[in-house]
């Protein structure tokens, strides 16, 4: 979603699904997982490389300031979440343990984060509580499954 927005091109269902399955199948044959990939691999092996794309940054240890400033900037966010501290109604429950979402705006009345979450039909603009995204942002390993042992605050900024 990220590389087409800075590519001034929309997506369809469809297309996102044939480009989530051409980026799996590459990763797979090129780096021997597809899964779970950390904010890192994303970075190096999606956007730069899959998609030959180089306008990114991999941000540590990110405040929700950090994050608004970013969107401020007409900058969009990747960020890897435990789903389940979503709480999103949409998901079947309890929700992925791995996940990731773009976060595409912020609201400072009402205190939410605008985003388009690809693990529902309903994704599209959805709006989270500030407090209940950020503290559901946590990078994790690449791997199926493996298991995490911190709780890093680190997120993607993909520009124009």
């Amino acid at each position: 979603m990220a590389i087409k927005w800075v590519r001034g091109q929309t997506i369809t269902k469809d297309e996102a699904l044939a480009t989530i399955t051409g980026a799996s199948d590459y990763l797979l044959k090129k780096y021997g997982e597809f899964r779970d990939i950390s904010v890192k691999d994303t970075v190096d092996w999606i956007i730069k490389d899959y998609f030959n794309y180089k306008k990114v940054a991999l941000k540590k240890n990110v405040t929700k300031n950090n994050i608004i400033s970013e969107l401020a900037q007409n900058h969009a966010v990747i960020a890897p979440m435990n789903g389940q501290a979503l709480h999103n109604p949409n998901f079947t429950q309890p929700g992925p343990l791995h996940h990731m979402l773009v976060i595409r705006g912020y609201d400072p009345v009402k205190h939410i984060f605008i985003t388009n979450d690809p693990g529902t039909r309903n994704g599209e603009l959805y709006q989270y509580n500030e407090d209940v995204l950020y503290n559901a942002i946590r990078d994790y390993h690449t791997g199926f499954q493996v298991p995490d042992t911190t709780v890093a605050k680190d997120i993607i900024i993909v520009w124009k």
